[in-house]
């Protein structure tokens, strides 16, 4: 049976990505602890979540691209670049602030 256990984080958006995101600049979410294979949930996994779940813009290539983030969006984890953290792999934990920043500009 699957846990029912959530984690709260805060995602936040900037650099013109709040606008995928209704305009909302910070999200309070309460995301699965679990997985639904039982494995703890990572950024890869709220990323995905995001896309089906938070994002109510229909331009998702935007935001991630063959199932990534999107290059030239930087994605920071309780403000340490996330590469720092092992990227999609990094398992989140209560509490966390994940901040995307587009630094992509039109022209």
């Amino acid at each position: 049976m699957a846990s029912e256990e959530t984690i709260p984080i805060i995602v936040e958006f900037t650099g013109g990505l709040e606008m995928l995101f209704s305009d909302e600049r910070k999200h309070r979410l309460a995301v699965p602890a679990k997985d639904s294979k039982g494995n703890a949930v990572t950024v890869g996994w709220l990323v995905d979540y995001l896309c089906e779940e938070i994002m109510k813009d229909n331009r998702k290539e935007m935001f991630v691209l063959d199932g990534h983030v999107r290059p030239g969006i930087l994605v920071l984890i309780n403000d340490a670049d996330w590469e720092l953290e092992g990227e999609a792999s990094y398992a989140l934990q209560p509490n966390d602030n994940i901040l995307f920043v587009s630094t992509l500009h039109g022209g």
